[in-house]
């Protein structure tokens, strides 16, 4: 039997849409595999591009430069899910993209993500889209207060997003997410948050890390925890989720799913990452395959490699000028500090991070 032609040996090239940290840390994963890496960002100097072979810098709407980019590579992927979906059009029509649309715009777009949900019998909170101002209030009176108001489209890191209180003036909550469509969303009264982490290969193969917990400051990631310290049935509950959205998506990669464990132990879907994702760094430093290393594999059809965790492990965001605390933390013993070559920090900015591992237990 000839080998299969979905099969992207080492030697060959990645094509990547994004250039942030995750696709740096992708680039890096794929050279211990043998592959080198393309960038595609309309940004100079991004992350990924220090480490990668090529960069091609153009806008997502640059059809001629996403067609050449194409040609170039031997199969795409995408480093986060704001990219144009007609950009992964483009290039499909040159070479594999993995994952592909439907993934993207499914996970793009907070309405088809919570249909998608309901589809797929996964639990959330209440919700109701609201895409002009008129509809607020009837959804809003649906749902009740407290409740959030979260933009469709681009919200990330607690961006597009107002609480609605009882006595909020809904006109300054919907100005203050930039008037745009928007989902609202019943709050939630939970006792901690979780998220899952599964594979997928081109052969339909999964597999799931284990479940970790999450802890946000001012809506961005603050630490990771793994395991989560929840009941080990709660922790094959979360999984089983997963698979469930990952083999529904038909999706090749790696797939995050974000929950709340409600203080009864249900399990409720906030949303969903088709690719690598900030809860996953701690894979890098505390589990036999990485995220990162798992998307390679996934998307050039390896078998997928073994997510076994190999101590607990407590990953800590570098967000702004935290990360001027850089010289102690690598003289710090058993700190792994994991920097992304940003040359500017703001406020609310990803800057690195920092996984402490016991091994111990």
């Amino acid at each position: 039997m000839g080998a299969d032609a979905r099969l992207v040996p080492p030697g060959g090239t990645i094509g990547i849409l994004g250039g942030g940290q995750l696709g740096r840390m992708t680039a890096m994963a794929a050279a211990r595999l043998g592959y080198r890496c393309h960038i595609y960002c309309p940004e100079p100097e991004s992350p990924a591009s220090q480490v990668a072979a090529a960069t091609t810098v153009a806008s997502y709407d640059d059809v001629p430069a996403l067609i050449r980019f194409g040609d170039a590579i031997d199969v795409a992927t995408f480093e986060f899910e704001n990219i144009p979906a007609g950009a992964l059009r483009a290039v499909a029509t040159r070479r594999p993209v993995r994952p592909g649309v439907k993934a993207l715009e499914t996970a793009q777009d907070r309405i088809a993500e919570k249909r998608f949900f309901e589809r797929e019998g996964i639990a959330t909170a209440p919700w109701r889209p609201v895409l002009d101002f008129p509809a607020l209030g009837p959804a809003l009176a649906h749902i009740g207060a407290p409740a959030v108001l979260k933009t469709t489209r681009q919200g990330y890191d607690g961006k597009g997003q107002a609480r609605l209180l009882a006595g909020t003036d809904a006109i300054s909550a919907w100005r203050s997410v930039g008037s745009k469509p928007s989902i609202i969303e019943g709050m939630v009264d939970f006792e901690r948050e979780v998220s899952a982490i599964v594979a997928r290969g081109i052969d339909g193969e999964t597999d799931c890390y284990d479940i970790v917990e999450n802890v946000h400051l001012s809506g961005i990631l603050h630490t990771t925890t793994a395991p989560a310290p929840i009941p080990p049935q709660l922790a094959e509950a979360a999984k089983a989720m997963a698979r469930r959205a990952v083999q529904a998506l038909e999706l090749v990669g790696v797939l995050a799913v974000e929950m709340f464990v409600t203080r009864d132990g249900q399990l409720l879907a906030n949303e969903m990452a088709p690719r690598p994702h900030n809860s996953g760094h701690w894979t890098i430093d505390a589990a036999v395959t990485s995220q990162f290393e798992q998307l390679v594999r996934a998307v050039c059809g390896l078998p997928l490699g073994d997510p076994a965790r190999t101590g607990n492990a407590v990953m800590t965001n570098l967000i702004g000028d935290e990360i001027e605390a850089w010289p102690e933390l690598v003289k710090e013993a058993g700190a792994r500090v994991h920097l992304y070559g940003k040359s500017e920090a703001r406020p609310g900015r990803k800057m690195g991070h920092v996984t402490r591992v016991d091994t111990s237990r």
